[in-house]
């Protein structure tokens, strides 16, 4: 990211988190043994970095992504409504899909699986859904779609079949709408926690292809904002929790009571 870009992607970060300093409240007003065991201002950072880390994807991540993809790609927003319906012939393809995915008859393999669901996208009934959203919603200048579901960087992994559920009906929902459209949707984790280890833990559920439907840590970051975006974006963070200390400390010492 060239300097122009950088500010830009630390004001956005300043923004957000400023905005959850002046609405965070801690959950517990009073917790005796902890207060005394580890004091009120350790207890208000904990709780304050317990409620960032639920609310961090959609408060700082979606933005910050949103902001780095404008200066690569012709579009990019978050929270992107992609349609509201569904044909009922790609809804059965898709369960078909998962199906064979599960009892281990066929390998993931997302180019096929979409070609699968194109055949069908607007066969049959069409149903009506809500209104559904992406995370990120990112188009290059040949047309070309990529839809984002971030997740934690730790998800449950029980899930997994719903996750590849969604991936596969947000592809159904565009394509109803554009048969011929290029889409791609994927699974985004921000940050990698076993480095330098291999991000590990998708790789044994034979469910995801995932050279097509994960971006993990550099894969993600770097795809929206050009090779070496991700350690830069690491440095933007730091800078802005240099120059906001004094404001967070501010925060801690009100609610620690001292």
């Amino acid at each position: 990211m060239i300097e122009k870009h950088a500010t830009k992607i630390e004001a956005v970060i300043t923004k957000s988190l400023l905005a959850k300093l002046e609405k965070y409240k801690p959950e517990s007003k009073h917790m005796p043994f902890h207060y005394r065991l580890l004091g009120k201002d350790r207890m208000a950072l904990f709780s304050f970095i317990q409620s960032l880390n639920t609310t961090f994807g959609m408060s700082i991540f979606e933005p910050v992504a949103t902001t780095l993809a404008t200066t690569k790609f012709v579009k990019a927003t978050h929270q992107q409504v992609v349609g509201d319906s569904l044909s009922a012939q790609a809804q059965d393809e898709i369960q078909k899909i998962l199906n064979e995915l599960t009892m281990g008859n066929s390998n993931p393999c997302k180019l096929e699986e979409i070609k699968r669901i194109r055949s069908v996208c607007q066969s049959g009934e069409m149903r009506r859904l809500k209104p559904v959203r992406v995370d990120l919603y990112v188009e290059n200048e040949r047309g070309s779609v990529f839809l984002f579901d971030l997740k934690t960087v730790k998800p449950n992994i029980s899930n997994f079949k719903d996750f590849k559920r969604t991936l596969l009906e947000w592809c159904a929902i565009v394509l109803a709408k554009n048969p011929q459209l290029d889409v791609s949707s994927l699974i985004a984790i921000p940050y990698n926690p076993y480095e330098p280890k291999p991000y590990q833990r998708w790789t044994m559920k034979g469910m995801l292809d995932l050279k097509q439907e994960l971006k993990v840590a550099e894969d993600f970051w770097d795809f929206l904002g050009g090779k070496g975006t991700y350690r830069e974006l690491l440095n933007c963070f730091e800078r802005v929790g240099l120059a906001l200390r004094d404001e967070i400390d501010a925060c801690f010492v009100r609610f620690g009571g001292s």
